[in-house]
């Protein structure tokens, strides 16, 4: 194994914030040469970050076309139809938002939307579900009665008739006594199966 060079250390860059100064020359050297080759970007135009956080200055705040500021109904009823269909594909969603980011996006989705979403769920959810010391509705046949009628389009529902269980008719229970009688089962009787 060849010894490593002691004598260079690593070249320590810079993390967190960007200062202004760093944002114009960030924007200065891309609008001269172009936004390609992050890694030289940031070496060429004498700022201490590494190519990727170059290029997610550029991309997310420094690019001339993004559109900043608040997100407006229309946006936000988009970005909620989208995501229904889509999902979490959020460069997907910002390609139909002209001028917003993908970042921003997923941003206001996970700081803003999901919430008002979760919230919207539990007040559905609590106006449906009884109170806990509320006992549940029991229905009588009297209410069954007065109900008749009430959601079909003719009116002519005969509870009667449907909760008739005499054995005539198709919904008598004869087939099963005839499935239950094995002794008449030819094949159950007359083969004896053996376990090889």
């Amino acid at each position: 194994m060849a010894p490593k060079n002691e004598g260079s250390a690593k070249k320590v860059m810079n993390k967190g914030a960007w200062t202004a100064e760093e944002d114009q020359k960030l924007s200065q050297y891309i609008e001269i040469h172009g936004a390609k080759r992050w890694k030289t970007i940031a070496l060429k135009a004498g700022l201490n970050r590494c190519g990727k956080s170059c290029r997610l200055r550029w991309l997310n705040y420094l690019r001339p076309n993004i559109k900043r500021g608040n997100i407006s109904d229309a946006e936000e009823d988009l970005i909620l139809r989208l995501h229904k269909l889509l999902g979490n594909r959020w460069s997907l969603i910002a390609g139909r938002l002209p001028g917003r980011t993908d970042n921003e996006i997923k941003n206001y989705w996970n700081s803003h939307l999901s919430k008002k979403i979760n919230n919207k769920e539990k007040t559905v959810l609590e106006a449906s579900t009884p109170p806990e010391n509320m006992p549940p509705k029991i229905y009588t046949r009297t209410d069954v009665e007065g109900a008749r009628g009430a959601g079909t389009s003719e009116g002519n529902f005969d509870i009667n008739e449907f909760f008739d269980f005499t054995a005539e008719g198709s919904y008598g229970l004869d087939w099963v006594n005839k499935f239950l009688e094995l002794d008449e089962d030819p094949w159950l009787t007359d083969k004896k199966v053996s376990i090889v």
